[in-house]
């Protein structure tokens, strides 16, 4: 039965007809980059993306993400007064120059991360949400293998690199963590400063992304620099609806990558559009359920995110692909057809269609059990 439902999703993957990238690599002055829709995690532009590398403070998206999600879940708030340790203190690097014993709130320190990347209070804050700078740590890789970053390892919250062994990531993996970080929207209240300061104005903070100056849209997010990095980027940006992000890694200087990270927003936002898929749920026809113990299953969308099509897609067409019959036992979430959305001749997006719960084979005593309720 798997092998069945692995088939009829391959064939709806295999007829989507991929999209291709304007980019020219001459433009693309870094080692490694990636251009993604963080609406739908569709990627426009790769090069060397899934490359092991240092992120440099690029590191701290996932450090940021964390404490985004703490304060969502309540285990911290932004007015917590935060003391910084000893080891915290010890960070070289972008810094605010915190005293040990010195005491920050959530909010502060959130703040001279994310527009300053500060080192310290990057510490600071990792050892706060995790006990520890290696419980902290800890997080960070299970997160990042629930976000399927296959090519990622982290050693520390703030990306620092001259004494790890072991710290790397990848262009690819690093904009599904961006990604993520979009969903909470509190991010911009910090990503789209210019100019702030702490401690009563006596220390300025200037974001270190020159973008939040000067590009249309921009929305965040994070630059890193170190001799064994390069010059990194996470670009974020929205324009009519649509949520781009560009990671650049390893550019030679800082101006290529900014000028890379800009060209790509550029061509993603010049080429591509979003779309939101209009699916008649009349048209999903329900499946025969095979010696289970309901008879039949009527499939659901696995997601009805934004789709990305090329610019002026017209005569958009909408085709349903979907089982007439299957044998139970069946799974939640397995596969019982798809949408595919067409422009023309062209195939512009696939949605699966899965089964919304388990339906179990049906068996002897589960007919006697079925018996003795209609008594």
């Amino acid at each position: 039965m798997k092998k069945t439902v692995s088939f009829i999703l391959s064939l709806c993957i295999l007829l989507s007809i991929p999209f291709y990238s304007y980019a020219k690599d001459d433009k693309v002055k870094a080692v490694s980059a990636v251009l993604m829709c963080m609406d739908n995690k569709e990627v426009l532009y790769k090069k060397n993306e899934l490359e092991h590398l240092s992120p440099a403070s690029v590191t701290k998206i996932m450090t940021i993400l964390l404490v985004l999600e703490a304060l969502d879940r309540g285990d911290i708030t932004l007015k917590d007064n935060v003391t910084a340790s000893k080891n915290a203190v010890s960070m070289g690097g972008s810094q605010i120059w915190l005293e040990e014993g010195e005491k920050m709130t959530v909010d502060e320190l959130l703040k001279a991360v994310v527009v300053a990347s500060a080192n310290d209070a990057c510490s600071a804050l990792a050892e706060y949400v995790g006990g520890s700078a290696d419980g902290f740590v800890k997080m960070m890789n299970e997160k990042a293998k629930d976000l399927g970053c296959e090519n990622t390892n982290f050693e520390n919250s703030n990306g620092l690199d001259d004494t790890t062994k072991n710290h790397y990531s990848c262009a690819y993996d690093l904009a599904l963590i961006s990604s993520e970080v979009f969903k909470h929207k509190q991010i911009t209240d910090y990503s789209t400063i210019w100019l702030d300061s702490l401690r009563n104005g006596e220390t300025e903070l200037n974001n270190t992304n020159k973008l939040i100056n000067n590009y249309n849209g921009i929305t965040g997010l994070k630059t890193g620099t170190t001799s064994n990095a390069g010059f990194c980027i996470s670009a974020t940006a929205q324009r009519d609806g649509m949520n781009l992000v560009a990671v650049v890694l390893k550019s030679d200087t800082s101006e290529d990558r900014f000028s890379t990270a800009e060209y790509l927003l550029d061509m993603g936002f010049a080429n591509y559009e979003a779309i939101t898929p209009l699916i008649d749920k009349e048209k999903i026809s329900p499946v025969k359920v095979i010696g289970g113990v309901f008879k039949e299953i009527t499939p659901v969308a696995d997601n009805e995110n934004k789709i990305i099509a090329p610019k002026g897609s017209k005569d958009i067409e909408y085709i349903y692909d979907i089982r007439k019959s299957i044998k139970a036992p069946i799974e939640k979430n397995d596969e019982l057809g798809c949408i595919k959305i067409k422009s023309g001749d062209k195939t512009i997006g696939v949605i699966s269609l899965t089964s919304p719960n388990t339906i179990s084979k049906i068996t002897i005593s589960s007919v006697f059990a079925d018996l003795l309720l209609k008594i």
